[in-house]
């Protein structure tokens, strides 16, 4: 599917990254301006590592045009409802770290305290694990897994506050623990402490498949927070033994013939499945981070270097208007109004488009840390030499 530019020989990240901002009107992009929201979250955050990766400044001010559209002087939301007590809306909050460390304006750091008081009032199951939403009871998603614990571990680091780390760790692992299939490794997408859900089983609690995003959120979340933990945390190296099993399982399910993986990651092969975007990106993001920072033991590193070409070669694509992404799911879900069952059926019936940010973000961060995974290696075999 790629199509090579004989004329753009920039890294990817920077091409990726490049596209955003040309597709930008006064300054924000269509898709994300004037909504505080878990996608433009991302989204800013892929393009201020970029501005740190490339040290081209011009990615992070895009990012605080876009959140000082959304912020008020006062460090208020507009957009925001704490007693939605929605984790998806904790991600956006993310990129007010590097914000209020870069320009000291106390705004940013009233809206991190918002968001905060947010996750200490988030309703609970028994155990403490944080509901994914106020109108989700009892259940425990793997995307808020991603939407909430690195804010918090970054929040513990930044105002020395270590309860956040631990906080952080109890949801990583609670939910781990609740939706892993001990006969594939495997994280299902969800848990219904209650039971009551159609789309879970009435004797695990367990949602009935592996979607491949929702593993995607998870690998991405415990790569992002372990960054913050000090390396004297009691759960550190616990979180670590878990994301390593993970990993191998993950390795397990890669399409031995594209290195990429599929929407329904238990369903390998099944008439309907398709090899997804979204996913994908997210995995080797996590894996490849995972391998660069050592979290990461004997993982072979051709597992990520075959997935990053097959993403290249599976979804990515080029032309004068730059790059695309093709083969993202749009959204999945479960529950809600409209109801979505789990069912495998479901997964495969949603909508499937191209250049949505919730794949560009994750390719943009994983063309990230694939150029500092082989940046590291050359700098290390120059050392070696």
């Amino acid at each position: 599917m790629t199509v090579t530019s004989e004329t753009n020989t920039s890294p990817w990240s920077v091409k990726i990254a490049d596209t955003l901002l040309s597709e930008c009107i006064d300054g924000s992009h269509p898709k994300i301006a004037n909504k505080w929201g878990y996608v433009a979250g991302m989204t800013l955050l892929a393009l201020e590592r970029t501005s740190e990766w490339s040290g081209d400044p011009k990615y992070s001010e895009m990012v605080k045009r876009h959140i000082d559209g959304l912020i008020a002087a006062d460090g208020t939301i507009p957009t925001y409802t704490l007693e939605d007590y929605n984790l998806d809306m904790i991600n956006e909050g993310k990129n007010l770290f590097p914000l209020w460390a870069r320009t000291g304006e106390a705004k940013y750091e009233q809206a991190i305290r918002l968001l905060h008081t947010q996750l200490k009032g988030q309703p609970r199951t028994s155990e403490g694990g944080f509901w994914h939403k106020k109108i989700y009871p009892f259940q425990m998603w793997l995307d808020g897994i991603y939407m909430a614990s690195p804010f918090l571990a970054e929040y513990a680091k930044t105002f020395d506050d270590p309860s956040g780390f631990d906080e952080a760790a109890r949801q990583i692992l609670l939910i781990e623990q609740k939706t892993r299939n001990p006969q594939n490794g495997l994280l299902h997408h969800a848990w219904d402490e209650s039971c009551e859900q159609r789309w879970c089983d009435k004797t695990t609690g367990r949602s009935f498949h592996v979607w491949g995003r929702a593993m995607g959120w998870y690998a991405m979340a415990v790569v992002d927070a372990l960054e913050h933990f000090p390396v004297d945390h009691p759960q550190r190296g616990q979180i670590m033994g878990i994301f390593e099993r993970m990993a191998y399982a993950l390795a397990r399910v890669q399409d031995q013939e594209s290195g990429v993986w599929y929407q329904v990651m238990d369903c390998n092969g099944r008439q309907g499945n398709y090899l997804e975007a979204s996913a994908s990106c997210m995995l080797t993001y996590a894996l490849a981070k995972g391998l660069r920072l050592k979290y990461l033991a004997e993982l072979d590193r051709s597992v990520v270097e075959r997935a990053y070409a097959g993403i290249l070669q599976q979804f990515a694509s080029e032309d004068e208007a730059g790059v695309h992404l093709h083969r993202i799911c749009h959204g999945a879900g479960l529950g809600g109004r409209k109801y979505r069952d789990g069912s495998y059926e479901y997964y495969i019936s949603e909508q499937v488009v191209s250049d949505a940010q919730m794949g560009v973000a994750p390719f943009l961060l994983a063309s990230i840390e694939m150029e500092r995974l082989n940046m590291e290696r050359l700098n290390t075999s120059g050392q070696a030499g």
